[in-house]
């Protein structure tokens, strides 16, 4: 067993890291707390966050640990994070009869919509490779255990940072040297691809391109193009975990995230390289929003999302601003603790989110795993993804239905009931422990 040790850090609630031997736990308490609220709070988690974060840790101790390679030439092209530092990925290579199957997984981590809010993300890991951990653990689709990843574990599995803040959309030539910000997420999503293909991948006869949350969204973005830039005789398919972000107002009655993207766009140059909206674009930011694209999307697409995805509840829907006293604070951070009135306005949420499923399409080719969890990402994490006490739709598990789904094996296409009926959710809120 590995030792653990648990020190107090600032910038994330809790984080971890391997040294050696040794597995270091850092928390943090809001900067906005106060001393007596602090004490509470750890008394409240230090029984229950800590034991399961510390299982959750073991967990990815478990797991493939992966170098990071860094696309050195890609500065030359200007295919470079915010920063202007090169971009990067992890790989791990495939065996046996997965030696020339490939998945790709994109990074997710918001986005930046201006020049404040990219200043401050260029100093960090999702804006600079210089600020990236050089292993990453491998868990959930990305796991090298088959017992943990029994349709994907012997595949090529790959992990593309992200560093530019647009969802691999952005292409801006000039460079303001006040602030020195690249915008060039487009490029880097085409020279990573280029230099994975020069690892092998041309030689694929399987791929999947898959991300959680902003690369989620990038998967679907870029899912055409993936597919042009395989061989043709190669099966292509993509999966977007928690990247089906929907245009809905706030409870303020704001259209706070149809502003938030149309500055994305307007900020990182987007427009040209977004699919087409199936409807007249009447704003920049539109084409960013799944149900106005999706349908689309020509190459077989799985959307994996749920219903009452956390993230989008906490940031589209109860933002900050449309909750300046803190009313909704205890419900936006575990769905049980909503009273009647606020747990009918997020069943109001799973209504939009639905119709807004619609611009999906009805295609065969495509695949549904929508549940009734509060969470936001199921893919990355092993005991979402595969294990014993793992979410299950219609009896069947993400990784069976994605699995079944990717090799043909049976369609998937279901949409679970409301909260809280089904029991085997996992309805935790972990966005504090990662990058959103």
């Amino acid at each position: 067993m590995l030792p653990l040790y648990i020190q107090r850090k600032t910038n994330s609630f809790f984080s971890w890291e391997r040294k050696g031997r040794i597995i270091l736990i850092s928390y943090s308490i809001s900067e906005e707390a106060t001393v007596s609220e602090d004490i509470l709070m750890l008394g409240a988690i230090s029984y229950t966050w800590i034991y399961a974060l510390v299982g959750l840790i073991l967990l990815k101790v478990e797991a493939d640990f992966v170098d990071i390679t860094y696309v050195q030439s890609a500065v030359a092209k200007g295919a470079v994070c915010l920063d202007g530092s090169p971009p990067a990925y992890h790989l791990s290579p495939g065996s046996g009869s997965g030696i020339n199957n490939w998945l790709v997984h994109l990074e997710g981590g918001g986005w930046c919509n201006n020049v404040t809010t990219c200043l401050v993300r260029k100093n960090t890991r999702l804006g600079s490779s210089k600020q990236m951990a050089t292993q990453l653990a491998f868990s959930g689709i990305l796991s090298i255990t088959r017992a943990y990843n029994p349709d994907f574990y012997n595949w090529n599995r790959v992990k593309i940072r992200y560093c530019d803040g647009s969802s691999f959309t952005g292409d801006v030539e000039r460079v303001d040297p006040a602030t020195n910000l690249h915008y060039r997420g487009a490029r880097v999503w085409f020279t990573v691809i280029e230099d994975l293909l020069s690892r092998g991948m041309r030689f694929a006869e399987n791929a999947l391109l898959s991300g959680c949350s902003a690369g989620g969204l990038a998967s679907i973005l870029h899912c055409d193009s993936f597919r042009t830039l395989l061989p043709a005789s190669a099966k292509v398919k993509c999966l977007s975990d928690a990247g089906y972000f929907i245009n809905v107002k706030d409870i303020a009655g704001s259209e706070h995230i149809k502003a938030f993207y149309n500055d994305v766009v307007t900020t990182h140059g987007s427009a040209k390289n977004l699919p087409l909206c199936t409807s007249t674009p009447v704003e920049p930011g539109m084409c960013f929003f799944p149900q106005y694209m999706a349908q689309g999307v020509q190459t077989p697409l799985f959307i994996l999302n749920a219903a009452y995805d956390s993230w989008q509840v906490r940031n589209i829907l109860i933002t900050s601003a449309a909750d300046p006293h803190g009313t909704w604070r205890n419900c936006r951070n575990d769905i049980k603790q909503c009273n009647s009135t606020q747990l009918q306005t997020i069943q109001g949420f799973r209504v939009d989110f639905l119709k807004a499923l619609n611009g999906v399409g009805n295609l065969s080719s495509k695949g549904l795993f929508i549940n009734s969890c509060y969470t936001h990402c199921q893919s990355e994490r092993q005991e979402l993804w595969f294990g014993s006490d793992t979410p299950m739709l219609n009896k069947t598990t993400i990784a069976k239905a994605v699995g079944d789904w990717v090799y043909d094996r049976s369609p998937f296409q279901r949409i679970d009931c409301p909260y809280p009926c089904n029991p085997t959710c996992h309805n935790l809120d972990f966005d504090d422990l990662d990058s959103e």
